[in-house]
């Protein structure tokens, strides 16, 4: 059975015109539900995880910041959201949603969490709506628990996984791979174990075809027993945040090739689903509901 973590935490009250479409989490499963794509049994509640697997990525006094709402202000600023303890809560409860579909994937061979893909959480600050990083988080807790060995992160968000990059930076157990727009922020890019910049305006054939021919290419060397898959909704050239130009079709092949391509070489794969700002909320859900759709497909 496909698990998805969810949790009412996920949508979390920002100010009126902020720009981070947190309704999509409440929107997102039920129209999952509503289709019939899942149903309530699908999804589980995550809860707040030991803070020694959050402690095994982000460096303690981070952390303890963190926690105690004691960033400095210009710190804070570059995550974009205002600190409160409910926000911290809900960035914890999101790592744990990864960490326990990580391992509903070790059972089923897939798990899905409607939020996370925080790969702009560094190892000792947050950005870019990121504070902890959830697949990096959930990496450590499979290779401490030796249920991974060898991990890959496929980060197909439109902007790098920056923060991502930087934790795994000295471990080549953990291949990090990031697709992405070059003129997106971050502006300033952290080396990946392959980065894949892509020009502005890059469309659905140009997209699929460089990834059609590295992804198959990084199984047969890198070897992976484990996948990390960060499939953003803002590759759309609807995007007020991105620079490609992918459509909701491009985006969905993309999903199902990847998909595929794990369940066939039979190697169990996490998926958080990361960024997505188009103006229209209903392009964003359709192209997240895709994913879910596309699980349901190949594996059950």
């Amino acid at each position: 059975m496909l698990k998805i973590a969810h949790h009412p935490l996920y949508n979390h009250p920002l100010p009126e015109g902020h720009r981070f479409p947190m309704l999509k989490y409440d929107l997102l499963p039920q129209q999952l539900l509503e289709e019939g794509c899942c149903v309530p049994d699908n999804f589980f509640t995550p809860t707040v995880p030991n803070d020694k697997y959050i402690l095994a990525v982000h460096d303690p006094e981070y952390f303890y910041d963190l926690l105690n709402i004691k960033i400095p202000q210009k710190a804070a600023r570059k995550i974009g959201f205002p600190l409160t303890e409910d926000l911290v809560e809900r960035e914890r409860i999101i790592a744990d949603g990864t960490i326990k579909a990580s391992e509903f994937a070790l059972q089923y061979g897939i798990g899905m969490n409607i939020a996370g893909g925080t790969h702009h959480a560094y190892s000792d600050r947050g950005e870019a709506f990121c504070m902890l990083n959830d697949q990096a988080i959930a990496a450590r807790y499979l290779q401490g628990k030796g249920l991974a060995k060898n991990i890959l992160i496929l980060d197909l968000d439109v902007h790098q996984g920056n923060g991502t990059a930087e934790i795994f930076q000295n471990d080549p157990s953990v291949y990090t791979f990031s697709m992405h727009g070059a003129g997106n922020y971050p502006f300033k890019k952290e080396k990946s174990d392959m980065d894949i910049p892509l020009p502005k305006g890059t469309t659905d054939a140009q997209y699929l075809s460089i990834l059609k021919d590295r992804l198959p290419k990084l199984l047969a060397t890198f070897k992976p027993d484990f996948i990390f898959y960060l499939p953003g909704a803002d590759i759309l050239g609807t995007d007020k945040l991105g620079t490609l130009n992918m459509t909701i079709e491009g985006s969905k092949q993309r999903d199902i090739f990847v998909l595929e391509t794990c369940h066939h070489h039979q190697i169990p794969v996490q998926c958080s689903m990361g960024g997505g700002y188009s103006e229209d909320l209903k392009l964003i859900i359709e192209a997240h509901a895709n994913t879910f759709r596309a699980a349901q497909n190949i594996y059950f």
